[in-house]
């Protein structure tokens, strides 16, 4: 079942800045009622402003499960949730004999706890309605392994397997679940901080990536959910 962006409501993490940014902006540009979350509050209110009165901001600590969930609970206020899109990650580079326990679990926190209270939160919702889109953004962190990110890595491994799950669940209620990787080097403030200089010279602006995400959104292909789309790809062929 498809659904235009119209007539969608939309929660995304992360919204404050880089891909989450760009994300908000264009589903603003398609008309999405939006719900934004982030951490970042002064961002995020930017943000908001410049998406219109159809977009509200929220501001939240995702590592923390109480205040996700007095999130949730004023993100549903909105009414029922036809797309979730979770973009909020922390990546702190550190080799693993200096990891901590508390910054170990509040970059897991962000990246998969979150996402799965979130996608329990809208779950019932997108049932009554016949439909949903789950969205979790991953990254090569979620497929290999590297130095220096441990807690990252488990995150978004995690996050693959959460979807995968929810994809076998979602089938008989109309609801899809994928993650997305950029499959490009993306210009964000995270990258800033941790890509080389060779790897900025290859970047992109995360606007090019936002078709992906209302692909995902609007289309809810049953054939692929529980699969990793390539944002670059797939934003490169749906502007064909």
């Amino acid at each position: 079942m498809s659904l235009p962006l119209s007539q969608q409501t939309v929660l995304l993490t992360g919204a404050a800045q880089g891909l989450g940014a760009a994300i908000a902006r264009r589903f603003a540009a398609e008309g999405a009622h939006l719900v934004l979350l982030d951490y970042n509050g002064e961002g995020l209110a930017e943000v908001a402003a410049g998406c219109g009165d159809r977009a509200i901001a929220i501001q939240v600590d995702l590592s923390n499960a109480a205040d996700t969930q007095k999130a949730i609970d004023q993100a549903l206020e909105v009414g029922v949730v036809d797309t979730l899109i979770h973009n909020a990650a922390i990546l702190v580079e550190r080799s693993f004999v200096d990891e901590t326990f508390d910054s170990f679990f509040r970059t897991v926190n962000v990246g998969l706890q979150a996402g799965m209270q979130l996608a329990h939160a809208v779950w019932p919702g997108m049932m009554r309605k016949g439909g949903g889109a789950l969205i979790f953004v991953s990254s090569r962190s979620g497929i290999e392994g590297f130095s220096n990110e441990t807690a990252y890595c488990a995150a978004k491994h995690g996050l693959e397997g959460l979807s995968k799950s929810l994809a076998l669940e979602g089938k008989a209620h109309g609801i899809t679940s994928n993650t997305i990787t950029p499959g490009m080097y993306m210009r964000t403030p995270m990258s800033e901080r941790t890509y080389s200089d060779e790897l900025k010279r290859k970047w992109v602006d995360p606007d090019r990536l936002a078709p992906a995400f209302i692909y995902l959104a609007e289309r809810r292909v049953p054939e692929i959910s529980g699969q990793r789309a390539d944002a670059w790809k797939l934003s490169e062929t749906v502007r064909m």
